[in-house]
Parts: structure tokens; C-alpha cells; sequence
């Protein structure tokens, strides 16, 4: 059993019968009254943040998830195919798992699959950055750079973000995976 003491940042833990991973943690301790601490929690199935408060009194159960790394190899209808690392396993992840990220995700790149206790898969972390191909973009206009924004564009896995007026079709640019902007052009 674990105790507000205990919470840090990463940790996964049973908590309104569902495993939820602590994004960010503030120890407070008021002049009056006993210290307590504000949390917000990710629902590692559904992505779903929530705000909680735990006093020094409350306990909860830490899940030990495994983390594998796994290569992205490539993707069959409604499965994307992985393989381990380590001993060359093949093993066909359902889309709904993925979610979202599978337009961040680029053939032959390393990713990390989380697994419960039970075998369960419970989602997937990518690398913080990628590096992907601008496939569409609207045209440069001369005189466009001097506002702060920008144009939509498409890169090779169909993403759609806004780039700089400079970036046009075909160049290569940085993306944070965790947002899904623009970092930079890449080299």
C-alpha cells in the first residue's frame, strides 16, 4: 500500500477502479489544518485527466506496468504489427489501442508498450519528437512572414498542424509528439 507520502510523478496506481498515472503532484501544507496533496491523473486506458486531492490518511495500491520496447514495423487493416526488441516476437496490436497517435507513428520507429500485471496491454509511448515529411502544404506568399502565424499542412501519415510560412511540400520537420505542433525543420 502506498500513502500520499509516496506519490510522485509517473507512478501508476488503483484508483476509482481503474489504473490512472500521476501527471503532476503539489505538496501543500496550509497554516491551519493537516498538509495534503493536490494531484492530476491520467486514465492510462482513456487518456482522461482528472484533478483529486489526497489527504495523509488516504492509501492506495501502485501497479507495477512493465514497459517494452518495441519496433513499429508496419500497419494490417485494424492492427499495427510490433515487434520486441529483444527476442523478435511479433504481435498484432489492436488500432483502439493506439488511438490517435498512429499518425505520429512512422514505420521501423521504436516505441514503448505498456503492460499491466494481468498481460493486458495499456497503451503505447512514443518518442518525445518525430521527424516526418511535409506531403501538402498551401503555397509560400511573399510578404507572409511577418505574422506570427502560420499555414496548415499535411505531413506523410495524413497529420495536420500548422507550420511556419518558410515550410513548404516535401520538407522535413520536427514534431513533439505529446502535442502534436511544430518544433522545427529538421536536417
Amino acid at each position: 500500500m502506498a500513502t500520499m507520502a509516496d506519490i510522485r510523478n509517473g507512478m501508476i496506481i488503483e484508483f476509482k477502479d481503474d489504473l490512472f498515472e500521476v501527471v503532476e503532484f503539489l505538496h501543500v501544507k496550509p497554516g491551519k489544518g493537516p498538509a495534503f496533496m493536490r494531484t492530476k491523473l491520467k486514465n492510462v486506458r482513456t487518456g482522461k485527466v482528472l484533478e483529486n486531492t489526497f489527504r495523509d490518511s488516504d492509501v492506495f495500491n501502485e501497479v507495477r506496468v512493465e514497459r517494452r520496447k518495441m519496433e513499429f514495423l508496419y500497419r494490417d487493416g485494424e492492427f499495427f504489427v510490433m515487434m520486441d526488441s529483444e527476442n523478435y516476437e511479433q504481435m498484432h496490436l489492436d488500432a483502439h489501442v493506439i488511438g490517435d497517435l498512429d499518425k505520429l507513428m512512422l514505420e521501423n520507429m521504436e516505441v514503448t508498450i505498456l503492460f499491466a500485471p494481468n498481460g493486458e496491454i495499456l497503451g503505447i509511448e512514443l518518442p518525445v519528437t518525430v521527424v516526418q515529411t511535409i506531403a501538402e502544404c498551401e503555397p509560400n506568399v511573399k510578404g507572409n512572414t511577418a505574422s506570427g502565424s502560420g499555414k496548415t499542412a499535411y505531413t506523410e501519415t495524413g497529420l495536420r498542424l500548422t507550420v511556419p510560412f518558410f515550410v513548404e511540400s516535401g520538407d522535413k520537420v520536427k514534431i513533439d509528439t505529446r502535442t502534436g505542433d511544430y518544433i522545427e525543420r529538421a536536417n
